[in-house]
């Protein structure tokens, strides 16, 4: 009655985090402030939740499109970038699905839920992108849409643009520009949209994440033919209204991210000076760490009340690495104390 190869997987496992220090989970660790909170309430108080939403979210879509300069047919909406994945790679042409590897896991996850073929293409060891050697396992596996994580989960790094434009150049399928954690980073390559080239994004990282809100940019025509495969009323009307709200209030979320981007290099400095540990460059909102026993580590963050992400489970590249997510400042500082206590 289920498919075989679905009895064989496990769920997507999100570990209790009661009462703990949150650092596994890539989100904002500033709550909305009470002011907003208050007014926020006030607007969803006037929604009619008897009413299915507004299926075609056109003042919404223009709203969050014009912040890049685009236009409402150039955005589509999806319940998390997760979402739209999902129709990503149930929209275009049968060929494999080519990720870079490490990356999100979602990419093959959602491709192999819908027995599309995916052609993994492992990182250097400083996890560089080699983008001839992608391109190579493209044209062999005939790959036709491709997931490049800029800059990319989990190990945190931007890839140089002239490999991502080199790939872009290159490939003939469809190149999605994943930007989920753009508010952290120092570039966006919204300028390279094109028939064949979208940008994915989220406002999860942002501070949202609860709303479960992400968004791709592109071609008008792409958009259009991807609306054809999203469920009808996607985005519910509360998620829809708080988006509407928060938008225009988008500065509060915007100085959190830079007060993010300042804690980060606070803890890689920091994390730099520990001669047992070795950390990498990260323009996200989370850290990459190695050290010599990550399970060791893990459990010892975790007796103490700390819950970081043990990579033991993802690619062989990440052997022994912990990924962390910045905190608030005194969240950051426990986190720094606990390890230097834990570390041998």
């Amino acid at each position: 009655m289920i498919r075989a190869d679905i009895r064989s997987l496990s769920a997507y496992h999100v570990p209790d985090s009661e009462n703990m220090i949150k650092l596994d989970a890539m989100e904002n660790p500033y709550p909305l402030p009470d002011e907003l909170r208050t007014k926020l309430a006030d607007h969803l108080a006037s929604v009619d939740i008897n009413r299915y939403p507004d299926a075609d979210m056109q003042s919404l879509r223009q709203k969050i499109a014009a912040r890049d300069g685009l236009s409402a047919d150039q955005a589509l909406l999806g319940n998390g970038s997760d979402e739209i994945i999902q129709m990503l790679i149930m929209a275009v042409d049968a060929g494999a699905c080519a990720v870079p590897k490490p990356s999100f896991a979602m990419y093959e996850l959602i491709a192999r839920w819908l027995k599309r073929p995916v052609a993994s293409v492992p990182l250097k060891a400083d996890f560089s992108l080699d983008a001839e050697a992608f391109l190579r396992v493209c044209s062999r596996e005939k790959a036709e849409i491709v997931f490049l994580s800029c800059p990319n989960n989990p190990t945190g790094n931007m890839w140089p643009r002239k490999s991502i434009e080199y790939i872009v150049e290159n490939f003939t399928g469809l190149v999605v520009i994943d930007e989920a954690y753009e508010p952290f980073s120092d570039r966006t390559h919204t300028d390279l949209i094109a028939p064949n080239v979208i940008v994915l994004r989220t406002f999860s990282k942002l501070g949202w994440a609860g709303l479960r809100l992400g968004y791709v940019l592109g071609d008008a025509k792409i958009i259009g033919h991807l609306n054809k495969v999203r469920l009808p009323y996607n985005l519910n009307s509360l998620a829809q209204a708080s988006a509407d709200f928060l938008l225009d209030h988008i500065d509060v979320f915007e100085k959190q991210a830079k007060k993010i981007c300042s804690e980060r290099q606070r803890l890689i400095k920091a994390l730099d000076s520990m001669a047992n540990v070795e950390v990498y460059p990260s323009q996200a909102n989370f850290i990459l760490l190695r050290v010599a026993d990550a399970q060791a580590a893990f459990n010892g963050l975790l007796e103490r009340g700390i819950l970081v992400k043990n990579m033991r489970d993802s690619d062989g590249l990440l052997q022994n690495c912990l990924r962390v997510t910045i905190g608030l400042p005194e969240e950051n500082k426990r986190f720094l104390h606990v390890l230097k206590e834990i570390l041998p």
